[in-house]
């Protein structure tokens, strides 16, 4: 089992660059108010518990930073354990993110990875790894053109959806996410699929979630023999539970679904919180 991929780890750790969105960034631009974001999810592959993904976000009219840590292991860390942090930071125009840099790190048994992505107004974003890696001639040729405009895994996760739709209305799942891991281009098309009740033990006293459907489509910069990306596109059964949160316009991910090779892979959430920023607090007083 090999957890160490940008892209593994963030659909299973991330709540998922897989299928993950934070519907609606249109609140902070209608109240003019910058707004802290606390997440906690546990994600799990089949019957193991592989630990928990913390996120934190400040998101106001023109800005937004968003950080995030996983922390995994599986028998306490006998047979795999890893940590890894993403953080993502750009600026909102009209209401839409557009990424400046995405920086992600990870440890695990084998190796210390790092990357850093800077996005460029109208160029190709500029990735930089630790350690170098030689450029993959197998891999699927991607030009300029198709690298313009595109999202972080971060922002696409928690900062990308948009809508203004009561708690279980399917609408908020008609989106489609052009997504860059810093080495693969792919779109995520989301799609309603249902309306799920929640039960009484879920946080923030959440009661329906709006179900859709996700399906994976490459683009580049992926082997074409790959079988995880053969897998992804062909999975009719990728989920993204979105609900939102009181007394905002936002949507956070409830749950997510991610078939892999290995069992079914979750995660769920476990607490949510929102409040003023400080420097808006500090303002009121």
């Amino acid at each position: 089992m090999r957890f160490g991929s940008l892209g593994v780890w963030t659909a299973l750790a991330g709540v998922g660059v897989i299928c993950l969105a934070l519907a609606n960034a249109d609140v902070a631009e209608s109240k003019g108010n910058a707004e802290d974001i606390r997440a906690s999810y546990r994600v799990g592959v089949g019957a193991i518990d592989l630990g928990t993904f913390d996120l934190t976000g400040v998101v106001d009219r023109k800005t937004y930073t968003l950080k995030a840590k996983g922390d995994f292991s599986i028998l306490a860390g006998l047979v795999y354990r890893a940590t890894g942090t993403t953080n993502s930071n750009g600026r909102r125009l009209d209401a839409v993110a557009r990424p400046q840099r995405f920086d992600f790190s990870y440890t695990d048994n084998r190796k210390k990875q790092a990357m850093q992505i800077v996005f460029k107004n109208k160029a190709a974003p500029v990735v930089t790894r630790t350690p170098k890696k030689r450029p993959d001639k197998k891999a699927v040729p991607l030009s300029e053109g198709q690298l313009r405009n595109v999202l972080d895994p971060l922002t696409a996760a928690f900062l990308s959806v948009h809508g203004n739709f009561p708690a279980g209305d399917t609408a908020v799942c008609n989106q489609t996410l052009r997504v860059f891991d810093g080495k693969r281009l792919f779109e995520l098309t989301l799609s309603p699929k249902r309306t799920e009740k929640l039960g009484k033990r879920a946080p923030g006293g959440l009661r329906a979630a709006a179900v859709c459907a996700v399906r994976y489509q490459p683009i580049g910069g992926h082997r074409p023999e790959s079988r995880t990306v053969a897998y992804l596109q062909k999975s009719k059964d990728i989920e993204a539970w979105l609900v939102p949160v009181s007394g905002t316009d936002m949507f956070v991910p409830y749950k997510v679904v991610v078939p892999t090779a290995w069992g079914q892979g979750t995660a769920r959430l476990t607490k949510l919180k929102t409040q003023a920023s400080a420097g808006r607090r500090a303002s009121a007083r």
